[in-house]
């Protein structure tokens, strides 16, 4: 007897039956994927955004600094930073090397004053550690050393009512511990990725800011870029090896910074769940249908069962209907959630409203990318899931009686 093409005339027989389950599966699994693809482009987006903007692969800074972080020491700082920048260009694996000064200052504009963080930085080294291209540099130019010229988030620069050309005057402590003051002509206007860093954020050069800081060969921080593949751990364990003076030096790898980070293996492994409960609520449909389908064949049932078909064999039937059904709808599922996936890939997510004032370090528009481990993991799990939760209906299928089954219609 061949079960299979039964079970697949069967499948036909009741569409209606069929479509529901399918649909149900489909949409889990579709749901799924893209679940999946929009957390890794968030761990991608994530990543990237911290190495570039915050933490460096690797990040060194004095010993003393991140004990003291809260009460903003300036004068913890990084001397003989050309002789660092050198034995670390010189490390293995290291691509770029990023001294920076980040401090925050308060910016007087008439009778207004704004709150703002500034970035010291070398411009003539800096485009290789980070796009400041047209996609960045929306208006203006960036600025040059040795000028005290700035370049603007676009939304600090529109809160503050600046445009190019326009002059903003700026107080912060120095490393001195006093406080100190400077003009920067306005010369650039920047879209970062993320949303805070555009409404708080103006880059500078680092000469201009070492002397209006009173930090003269000196920076508060120096960020490292490796090569693709790297190990930042093992980079960070290498450097403590290698570099001179480094018990005066903090040096710690990205992932044992941030927090936001954490943050996101958090979601994925709240994403796994919540993966397991769409295919929970798509099984009880195929289960509800299965169940459904005992009482609504029992004549049929009882016929096979009068011509010599075993329990086994009964449930090998259910269990090869819903295999087929599970296979069809994970498919066509898996299939649109690949579509879909692309879409986005190419147009993004805009998030810049819901961004709006949170300060994380995703970027306003966030770009989902396909995981083909995922996606395959997605499919197999669709198609075991919906197809074992049938064994339950169709174990009790087997053991109803042919005269029974018979006297049921």
């Amino acid at each position: 007897m061949k079960l299979g093409s039964i079970a697949y005339r069967n499948i036909y027989r009741n569409k209606r039956r069929s479509i529901l389950s399918a649909t149900a599966i489909m949409v889990a699994s579709m749901s799924i994927v893209l679940l999946f693809s929009l957390l890794t482009g968030m761990q991608g987006d994530l990543s990237y955004n911290l190495q570039t903007y915050a933490t460096g692969a690797v990040r060194i800074r004095d010993a003393e600094f991140s004990r003291n972080e809260r009460l903003n020491p300036m004068h913890l700082t990084i001397e003989n930073v050309d002789r660092l920048t050198e034995e670390l260009l010189a490390t293995p694996g290291v691509s770029v090397v990023s001294p920076r000064i980040s401090f925050p200052a308060r910016i007087y504009r008439g009778d207004e004053t704004y709150t703002s963080q500034g970035v010291g930085l070398n411009f003539d080294t800096e485009a290789l550690y980070q796009d400041l291209g047209p996609e960045v540099l929306q208006k203006g130019r960036l600025p040059e050393a040795g000028k005290n010229e700035a370049l603007l988030g676009y939304k600090l620069a529109g809160k503050a009512g600046v445009d190019i050309g326009d002059r903003i005057t700026l107080m912060s402590t120095t490393a001195s511990r006093g406080t100190n003051a400077i003009t920067f002509e306005v010369v650039g206007l920047a879209v970062f990725p993320m949303t805070a860093t555009n409404e708080t954020t103006f880059y500078a050069p680092l000469d201009r800011v070492q002397y209006f800081l009173k930090m003269d060969d000196q920076v508060k921080e120096v960020l490292v870029k490796t090569d693709v593949g790297v190990d930042t751990k093992m980079m960070a364990e290498t450097l403590k090896t290698t570099l001179t003076d480094v018990d005066e030096l903090e040096i710690i790898d990205w992932t044992s910074i941030s927090t936001s980070y954490s943050f996101i293996e958090l979601a994925a492994a709240v994403y796994n769940i919540v993966a397991l409960f769409f295919f929970f609520l798509a099984s009880t449909v195929i289960l509800n249908t299965t169940i459904m389908v005992i009482f609504e064949r029992m004549k049929e049932i009882g016929t096979l069962n009068a011509m010599g078909m075993s329990g086994k064999d009964l449930v090998r039937l259910f269990f090869l209907e819903s295999l087929y059904i599970a296979v069809i709808g994970s498919v066509i599922g898996v299939v649109l959630g690949i579509i879909i996936t692309q879409i986005l890939t190419r147009t993004g997510i805009n998030l810049g409203a819901a961004m709006d004032g949170v300060d994380f370090d995703i970027s306003s528009v966030l770009y989902p990318r396909l995981s083909l481990k995922s996606t395959v993991l997605v499919f197999f799990y669709s198609v075991v899931v919906a197809s074992v939760v049938s064994i339950f209906p169709s174990r009790r299928a087997s053991r109803i009686e042919p005269v029974e089954a018979l006297r049921a219609v």
